[in-house]
C-alpha cells in the first residue's frame, strides 16, 4: 500500500514538471508567433552583435595566452596577472603532488579560455613566495582584477590525497569565481568563497611528498 502510494506521487510529481516545461515552451511560441519581420530582424543583428562580441573576447583571450597552461618566471608576474583578469597560478617544485597539479591544469586550461593558468618555481622565486606567504608546495593563488582573492594549499580541500579529479579541482576554483562551469553566462556570486587570507607559515616550503 505504501509503494502505491510512493508510486502516485512520483507520478504526480513528474506530470506537474512535465506541465510547467510544456506551458512556458507555449509561451515561448507564442512570443515567437507575435514577432513581425522586423523583429527578426532585430533579433538576428542582436545575436550576431554577441556572436561577434564573443569571437573578439577569445581572441583576445588566446593572444594574451589564455588556453595554454605557461610557465613564467618571477619578473613576468606582475605583468602577466595585470593583463588578464582572472588568473590560476600554480607555485610549484619537482616532485609528485605538483606533477599531478600540473596534470589536471594542464587540461583546464584549454575548457577555461576565459582564464590564464600559470606555473611559477617557487624555489626560484623568493621575492614572490614571501609576499605572498607560500609555504606549503603545491598551493594555487587564483587572481582577479590582479589581486590574490584566494588559496588551495595542498590537497586538503580535494579530498586530503593525490587522487583527486580534475572535476574536483574545476569545482573548487569555480567556487572563488575563478574560473565559470559549463553553462554560466557570467560569474555568480552563489559559490562559497573562501575569505582571502594567508597560507600556513613555517620556515621551509612544505609538501605531502617529494
Amino acid at each position: 500500500m505504501g509503494d502505491a502510494r510512493v508510486q502516485q506521487v512520483i507520478e504526480q510529481s513528474v506530470l506537474t514538471v512535465a506541465k510547467a516545461v510544456e506551458d512556458k515552451l507555449d509561451e515561448e511560441i507564442a512570443t515567437l508567433e507575435k514577432l513581425d519581420l522586423d523583429d527578426l530582424e532585430a533579433l538576428r543583428e542582436r545575436r550576431l552583435q554577441q556572436l561577434k562580441k564573443a569571437a573578439e573576447r577569445k581572441s583576445r583571450w588566446a593572444a594574451l595566452g589564455h588556453g595554454e597552461y605557461t610557465e613564467i618566471v618571477e619578473k613576468d608576474f606582475f605583468a602577466a596577472v595585470k593583463a588578464s583578469e582572472r588568473v590560476v597560478c600554480h607555485f610549484y617544485r619537482e616532485n609528485w603532488p605538483c606533477k599531478v597539479m600540473d596534470k589536471h591544469l594542464s587540461l583546464l586550461a584549454k575548457q577555461h579560455m576565459e582564464t590564464r593558468f600559470l606555473k611559477i618555481h617557487a624555489e626560484k622565486s623568493p621575492f614572490l613566495t614571501e609576499k605572498l606567504k607560500i609555504v606549503v608546495l603545491p598551493t594555487l593563488a587564483l587572481i582577479k582584477n590582479a589581486k590574490v582573492d584566494d588559496y588551495v594549499v595542498g590537497f586538503d580541500e580535494l579530498g586530503g590525497s593525490d587522487e583527486f579529479s580534475m572535476e574536483e579541482l574545476e569545482e573548487r576554483l569555480a567556487k572563488s569565481q575563478v574560473i565559470a562551469l559549463e553553462g554560466e553566462s557570467s560569474f555568480k556570486a552563489g559559490g562559497v568563497r573562501q575569505p582571502q587570507r594567508s597560507v600556513r607559515q613555517s620556515e621551509n616550503y612544505s609538501s605531502d611528498s617529494d
